[in-house]
């Protein structure tokens, strides 16, 4: 025997006779064994006060619990197992997760067990990807000792067990671990959390603040107060608070015998769920249910934006997500009834995410004209104008998103109400400059693509410039989709606080697409200028700030109220990805700050329409946005 095998076997005989075990039973395979001894190595122990095993990589033997939970389906199948008798600690958990791999354990919900395995810790997507850890044992053998015992109860989630404050911070500077630190239950969210790994816990009456995936889960929040959205999500307004109280729910129940609730933001889960906390491979602590509310239907309702006036332009932005021919004819209708109902028919729209002809295929397709027509004829049969486009081709992958795939952003604009300025020159990597004409500001080519040599946008989609007029006045748009948060460490990492390594890129981006606009102005102080799209940051993050920087724009998202500043739901999340801004002018102040009043008073009127992020039936995962702009006189 190995001198790392930890044994407490020799302790049954004197716990029987002290009256601390249950009499063996009949176990698995007509196996027999102990329940357990108050001595000797316990999960607790295994645990540990850290969120790493002090025993990680030694083998145990005969550790006393009664399952819990059973995952009897997947690749990782196993059981939860939990002590009935906690230690006085509250860092440390008393159950851990028995991993069997692709084979079902041979245990039943209520079985008193005796495990005999190796600790390990498993780090989802693999150790590099920075995840908490789950600590599991592994090559696990068991004796089953007796049958139909009560379950511990289960920790309930709420506004008094979870603190606000989600987590610590290192110790050893930035990029380091807090893996090694002992638990603060008490101070912070998430070292609550880890403290409860595998135990039973639960929710009660929780709201839906992430919609139902095609993963079959959802998020929920236990803090039904804090910091909550307009319809019913929770609202990601800084780094400091990533709204602790989020959990999200999976389901152990199978699906013939208990189907998964296909839920919206703002339902709720009415009842009890409960269930082990696990944490699993797309990050986030995981309430996986054993038991399972009644999902309330709140009604949530897909929105409807007023329509422009006469006088009014109204330009939007949309993430279409990875749309090509090869998507199903569904959803090219549905964008279209959105552009034409939801929308209001849009003059302008700044589409992100638009793929080539062939989508994923990678064989140097680059054009996107059957994209582009298979949209524009959807909206003109839903109704909507006989949208025109103009976009440039990307060098073939060099742009970023799904290989093969060659997204781009691209404009549709309505030629009976707005026209575009069509100036050749243009080209993949022909950058667009600013000249003086007559007194005003316009482009060296329409369309145009901004300093596509640029470093900044290496492996990312280029900002698209184009001018177009309205009502006599010129209107530049640019479009944009700055590169993704991949890479980032998450919120819930065990490197706190977490390195956001892309934000680095993007914060260049943003000074490329700053300086350009500020050329914009140099030529003409009252140029109208609208930066828009996806540009995958916040609304208070470094990015917006350089974007921003100088007064030369307005991000309309902070002239909402705060409770509407989202179009994007992530993690159970609700928060700001895309963005429209615009120049003094638009907003009725050529000089001094920028941005002047409210655009509810201003002469900008601006609005996300909330139609997929909420919603488990979505046609993207974006929530569009529009602005509409009355020009002077």
């Amino acid at each position: 025997m190995s001198s790392a095998y930890v044994t407490t076997g020799t302790l049954v005989a004197a716990a029987l006779a002290a009256g601390l075990l249950t009499a063996p039973t009949a176990g698995a395979a007509g196996t027999t064994g102990a329940t357990g001894a108050d001595a000797g190595v316990r999960i607790h122990d295994i645990q540990g006060t850290t969120r790493v095993s002090p025993l990680a990589g030694k083998q145990v033997t005969e550790v006393p619990g009664v399952v819990t939970a059973v995952r009897a389906f997947g690749s990782a199948r196993g059981f939860w197992f939990q002590d009935p008798h906690p230690d006085r600690d509250a860092a440390t958990s008393e159950a851990v997760f028995v991993f069997t791999g692709a084979t079902t354990p041979s245990v039943t919900v209520g079985d008193a067990v005796l495990v005999s395995a190796t600790v390990s810790e498993y780090y989802p997507g693999g150790e590099a990807a920075g995840l908490q850890s789950v600590t599991q044992l592994t090559k696990a053998t068991w004796t089953v000792t007796s049958s139909g015992n009560a379950l511990p109860a289960a920790v309930e989630l709420n506004a008094r067990t979870l603190p606000t404050r989600y987590a610590p911070t290192s110790r050893d500077g930035h990029d380091s671990s807090i893996e090694k630190l002992r638990l603060n239950p008490n101070r912070y969210a998430l070292d609550r959390f880890e403290s409860l790994e595998g135990m039973r816990v639960s929710v009660k009456d929780a709201p839906v603040t992430g919609a139902t995936s095609s993963h079959k889960d959802l998020w929920v929040t236990a803090d039904p107060r804090h910091h909550r959205t307009a319809r019913g999500g929770v609202l990601y307004s800084s780094y400091a608070d990533p709204n602790a109280a989020r959990v999200k729910i999976s389901s152990l129940i199978p699906f013939a015998q208990r189907p998964f609730p296909v839920a919206n933001v703002g339902d709720e889960l009415t009842g009890t769920t409960a269930g082990p906390l696990d944490y699993d491979n797309y990050g986030g602590y995981t309430l996986q249910a054993t038991e399972l509310g009644t999902l309330t239907d709140r009604g949530l309702k897909r929105e409807t934006t007023r329509r422009q006036r006469d006088g009014e332009l109204a330009v939007a932005t949309y993430n279409v997500e990875n749309l090509s021919p090869k998507n199903p004819q569904e959803k090219f209708d549905r964008l279209a009834s959105a552009l034409v109902t939801n929308l209001a028919a849009p003059d302008i729209v700044a589409l992100e995410e638009v793929q080539d002809d062939n989508g994923t295929t990678n064989d140097g397709t680059v054009d996107a004209s059957a994209t582009l027509k298979k949209l524009t004829d959807a909206v003109a049969k839903a109704g909507g104008p006989r949208y025109e486009w103009r976009q440039i081709d990307p060098v073939d992958g060099k742009d970023g998103g799904q290989p093969g795939g060659n997204i781009r952003t691209a404009f549709l604009f309505n030629p009976a109400r707005v026209s575009f300025t069509d100036i050749a020159g243009g080209g993949s990597t022909t950058p667009v400059d600013v000249v003086r004409d007559h007194g005003r500001a316009a482009l060296t080519a329409s369309p145009g693509r901004v300093d596509p040599a640029n470093a900044a946008w290496e492996n990312s989609r280029k900002p698209l410039a184009g001018q177009f007029t309205f009502r006599g006045e010129r209107v530049f748009v640019i479009a944009n989709h700055f590169n993704s948060k991949g890479g980032d460490q998450g919120v819930d990492s065990r490197f706190q606080p977490p390195a956001r390594t892309s934000e680095a890129q993007r914060g260049k981006q943003a000074a490329v697409v700053n300086a350009f606009v500020k050329r914009i102005l140099a030529a003409d102080r009252k140029a109208n200028v609208i930066v828009a799209g996806d540009l995958n940051d916040y609304q208070f993050s470094p990015a917006l700030r350089a974007l921003t920087s100088g007064e030369v724009l307005t991000d309309q998202v902070g002239l909402l109220p705060a409770k509407e500043r989202y179009g994007y739901v992530y993690q159970g999340n609700s928060q700001v990805l895309d963005h429209i801004l615009t120049s003094p002018a638009m907003n009725g102040k050529v000089s001094g700050k920028a941005g002047g009043k409210a655009s509810r008073t201003g002469r900008t009127d601006y609005d996300i329409v909330h139609i997929n992020a909420e919603f488990a039936d979505q046609a993207s995962d974006h929530d569009p946005q529009v602005l509409r702009w009355a020009p002077r006189g």
